[in-house]
């Protein structure tokens, strides 16, 4: 039997009152406007990190810099259809505030524990085990805290919402049902290629890269932590697309269960308005012949069963 070809698995991220996808030759944003309309705008998908594509490591580095590059489009884009156009934010300045915000997200989340380790070399083992899994612990109860903090405010519940609904769409897309707010509603928030679950595995692998360091001064700390950024984000990268491709393995769904797990933190159960953005921002970027085989499910019922395997 001829070895079937591997789905071309969907990608995304929720925005402010909405959804990015990314497709196979497409990537799109669609909102619901403060008129209660569904706003939709495409654009063609970037190829640049296709090069790299296999080379181990660095393919994971390319793609997740041509993801926060679209990210960060989608949600400028997002956050300006909600505001009058005298208000909305120009361009240059939407880069310098996530720019701002990668450096706070670097500071809070990788430089502070390892710094806050550090301080506590009397109740530490001289080895270094113990002060790497003290950094690692407090970097993840710091991330847990965080994300528990900013899911009190109501905007980010929103994008919760949203979160929860791209998860849905995604689903429904993967497992071959019709692409309706009643079909994708029956899937979990949950999605074993989320954002959350690549963060928790960049957790994990920091422990072990920073292990080979052994226990650094201050300087090296430091240099360490923010020079092995790119090797840490392709590690796990590696760990997140082995594990996708193996869901049918019993162990492979046991190690991914803390992360969908955390997604409770992260997602939370759209309405059918929400979803029904979703569907639309997943339409806007399938294919002709994707377009063609997800008409024939709602002529036929069919329905194709694979691996619930959306992102983030």
């Amino acid at each position: 039997m001829a070895k079937q070809p591997e789905p071309r698995y969907m990608g995304g991220q929720a925005v402010m009152e909405g959804v990015m996808m990314r497709g196979a030759d497409a990537w799109a944003v669609a909102v619901r406007t403060p008129e209660d309309g569904i706003e939709v705008v495409v654009h063609d998908a970037p190829r640049w990190s296709e090069r790299y594509r296999r080379i181990p490591l660095v393919r994971g580095i390319t793609a997740l810099a041509e993801s926060l590059s679209l990210g960060f489009r989608a949600l400028a884009w997002s956050a300006n259809r909600q505001v009058p156009e005298d208000e909305q934010l120009p361009s240059g300045a939407m880069g310098w505030a996530m720019g701002g915000a990668l450096v706070v997200f670097t500071a809070l989340f990788i430089l502070l524990p390892a710094l806050a380790a550090r301080g506590l070399d009397r109740f530490v083992d001289g080895s270094g085990v113990g002060f790497h899994v003290a950094e690692g612990t407090l970097r993840l109860a710091l991330f847990v805290g965080y994300i528990v903090a900013i899911s009190r405010m109501a905007d980010i519940r929103r994008v919760f919402e949203y979160h929860g609904a791209e998860h849905k769409a995604i689903a429904a897309y993967e497992n071959g049902t019709e692409l309706t707010p009643e079909a994708a509603q029956r899937f979990t928030t949950q999605h074993v290629r989320c954002g959350t679950n690549f963060l928790l595995t960049v957790m994990v692998v920091t422990i072990l890269v920073y292990s080979l360091f052994g226990r650094p001064d201050w300087v090296m700390l430091v240099a360490s932590r923010v020079v092995l950024i790119p090797v840490i984000a392709g590690l796990s990268f590696e760990v997140i697309r082995f594990a996708a491709r193996h869901m049918d393995r019993r162990w492979i769904r046991v190690l991914v269960r803390p992360g969908l797990a955390l997604q409770r933190l992260t997602t939370r159960e759209p309405s059918d308005d929400q979803v029904e953005v979703a569907l639309a921002a997943l339409r806007a970027v399938l294919t002709a012949e994707q377009l063609a085989e997800v008409e024939a499910r709602a002529a036929s019922g069919t329905v194709v069963t694979r691996p619930a395997l959306g992102t983030a």
